[in-house]
């Protein structure tokens, strides 16, 4: 499946946007994970996909080099208004289940060694089991985020021309394949 195909099939599964861009292109920027430390999503260290268990900073920064492309596509979820945190909370579930959905629909065009990476924290058990001390329980499908990996995704969606803020009472979410060709 070349680029375009690829593209194609995240758009026919309901992204609003997606672009191919080589990893050359992707910049990284160390601070996020202090944003992370300082707790704004309050999941910091309540997950086992997000800080500080997703890894040392520097270690997926280079495990994502590692890869010549990244996949990158992104959903606008509509909002009653600005404190619509309902409607953040599940268009951020939507973008995470989309990217389950390009993982099992993808899997043999993208490669067994590909990572996916989500929106914002894991999502896919409504509790953690890193909650309860237990070890995950669905290490093959937990997603980590873009900005877990230190992407800067402001940056990404311009190399991928995409936008970052879709707009008034709108979140934009964003999802990531990397790859190899």
């Amino acid at each position: 499946m070349n680029h375009q195909e690829m593209v194609d099939r995240i758009l026919q599964m309901g992204a609003q946007h997606a672009a191919v861009v080589p990893m050359e292109e992707v910049r990284f920027e160390l601070s996020f994970r202090e944003l992370c430390a300082s707790n704004a999503c309050g999941m910091y260290g309540k997950s086992w996909m997000c800080p500080p268990y997703a890894g040392e900073a520097e270690e997926l920064i280079a495990r994502a080099k590692g890869y010549q492309y990244l996949l990158v596509y992104q959903t606008i979820g509509e909002l009653e208004d600005s404190y619509d945190f309902e409607g953040m909370m599940e268009a951020g579930q939507k973008m995470n289940d989309l990217t389950q959905r390009v993982r099992d629909e993808l899997k043999d065009d993208i490669g067994a060694d590909s990572l996916l990476l989500g929106a914002g924290g894991c999502r896919l058990c409504p509790v953690c089991a890193k909650r309860e001390e237990k070890p995950c329980r669905f290490p093959e499908k937990a997603l980590a985020s873009l900005e877990a990996y230190c992407i800067s995704v402001s940056d990404l969606a311009a190399s991928g021309g995409m936008k970052y803020i879709n707009g008034q009472n709108t979140v934009t979410y964003f999802g990531a394949v990397l790859f190899h060709e």
